[in-house]
């Protein structure tokens, strides 16, 4: 009996200092599909990745690699985070066991949802595998069971719950979409980059964020990707609408009295994109939003949604809608009711006047004696690190933040970069990060429109403004060319200019 008693107690002592044993002995129980059949749906994804760097636009970072773990759907698709494979420069898809191996090349990737499917080289290689269903709506408390490979090809189940499900930010920071935060106590494995998670033998997301220190994995949820799957077979690929709208919440009783608000919900139009959707349909500034699709929005923007219960009216513009729908938005202005019909658009780059990303693709530059020039983005304020928006020059920082309130022409923001020291740039080495304004007389709204004005100097001189001082510099057009070639071999560029 005393035998008993202390294992008893010793019992006690482990449930109460190991949770984390705990948790997993209950995940390698969870039910729901085999191992086996499980291990016919995954494939391990080894992507080496390779981005430029923004300060020597002209050259790239070493390369590096990241390791995580697709899903296999329907069509010979593998499901992957777009995170996995941006900027990739090789792909290799591997089964859980053995040593089968194949290149794949991407499909289709979203960086504003942060997802991507692959395809491998030769499709024969997923032969005998088993695709992957989606599952439905899921609710907060629902269990969900996060999948892991271990080196051996054995499967490493983690059970957990959804703990929140709401609107939150992704990656890219262009957009705002469905996300579930799952509770589970994951254990740092090879290929944990992107996971893929499922209940019942189906899937449910794709872990894209852990955070070690509470124990929570932030998912992109099935309502996220089947709206991406579904333009996978259209001939463009429609992507997901911005509506471009900022707004505040209308909680305050005596707001609310000023702007002559009776009704119950509704929130206040604080800014708008100059040619977002709900610019272009006619909303304005301090308008209030009663309702969407004839769906009543609250005092913070959430709406009643028949899956995920109260929740950001975003959902049901980004996500549960398509570009090309048209939503009639109940509308508040001077104390009249208006019905607004908007046509929801996918955001156009070619609109923005800072690019928010620049995934797979150079930057552009010209070099004009010396002198780098660029065009301002996010990725290039992020060379200052995870504290950019502190670290990098403010000026700059400021017109990524508002760049909204800026004029609707206003075109690029071409940036003087940086001087790299040579005969002609002698005395201005110290100038960096100020913005352009003309170049020999002529407006500058992209590198193209300055990469033009330099070929018309003005009685033989490069003329250049800036919004700041100096205000002008000048330099020898004549010089600028003969050293052009010396330019290029002592700083290893292979062009000076890429538009």
């Amino acid at each position: 009996m005393k035998a008993i008693s202390l294992q008893r107690i010793l019992w006690v002592a482990l449930l109460f200092l190991c949770p984390l044993w705990v948790a997993s002995a209950i995940a390698d129980t969870a039910p729901g599909a085999s191992d086996a059949s499980l291990s016919q749906s995954l494939l391990r994804v080894n992507s080496t990745n390779q981005v430029y760097e923004f300060f020597q636009p002209w050259i790239k970072k070493p390369p590096f690699s990241r390791r995580g773990i697709g899903a296999l759907l329907d069509g010979g698709r593998i499901l992957v985070t777009a995170e996995l494979v941006a900027n990739s420069t090789f792909i290799e898809i591997e089964k859980p066991a053995g040593t089968q191996k194949s290149s794949a090349v991407v499909e289709r990737i979203d960086y504003q949802c942060n997802l991507a499917v692959l395809r491998p080289v030769d499709l024969a290689f997923l032969e005998g595998m088993k695709p992957l269903d989606l599952n439905g709506p899921l609710r907060v408390g629902d269990e969900a069971t996060v999948l892991q490979l271990e080196p051996n090809g054995d499967i490493a189940r983690t059970l957990g719950r959804i703990t929140s499900i709401s609107v939150g930010s992704y990656p890219a920071e262009s957009g705002s979409f469905l996300l579930f935060k799952l509770g589970a106590p994951l254990q740092q494995r090879d290929g944990s980059f992107t996971l893929p998670a499922i209940n019942k033998g189906r899937l449910i997301g794709m872990v894209m964020r852990y955070d070690l220190r509470n124990q929570s994995a932030d998912i992109v949820p099935t309502a996220v990707i089947r709206h991406f799957l579904q333009g996978l077979d259209s001939p463009a690929y429609p992507g997901f609408g911005r509506l471009g709208i900022s707004f505040a919440q209308l909680r305050d009783p005596q707001l609310r009295r000023f702007i002559g608000l009776q009704e119950p919900g509704g929130i206040y139009v604080t800014d708008l994109a100059p040619r977002g959707p709900a610019s272009i349909a006619g909303i304005k500034k301090r308008d209030v939003i009663l309702a969407v699709d004839g769906l009543p929005i609250d005092q913070d923007g959430n709406y009643e949604d028949p899956d995920y219960g109260r929740i950001l009216f975003s959902h049901l513009t980004n996500t549960v809608k398509y570009p090309g729908d048209v939503l009639p938005f109940k509308i508040l202005r001077d104390g009249k009711i208006l019905e607004i019909p908007v046509t929801m658009q996918a955001a156009n780059r070619e609109d923005s006047i800072i690019d928010e990303h620049l995934f797979d693709e150079p930057p552009k530059y010209v070099i004009l004696g010396g002198l780098v020039f660029m065009e301002l983005s996010r990725p290039y304020l992020k060379e200052w690190g995870s504290k950019w928006t502190s670290n990098a020059p403010q000026r700059l920082v400021y017109y990524d933040v508002f760049q909204n309130e800026l004029p609707a022409d206003r075109g690029r923001i071409v940036i003087l970069s940086q001087v790299l020291p040579t005969s002609d740039t002698i005395g201005y080495q110290d100038l960096d990060n100020i913005v352009v304004t003309k170049l020999n007389g002529r407006s500058v709204k992209s590198l193209a429109d300055l990469s033009e004005a330099a070929k018309q100097p003005v009685d033989g001189f490069q003329k250049i403004e800036f919004e700041e001082d100096p205000k002008l510099l000048i330099l020898d057009a004549a010089s600028i060319e003969a050293h052009a070639e010396t330019l290029k071999e002592h700083y290893a560029i292979p062009s000076l200019e890429r538009l």
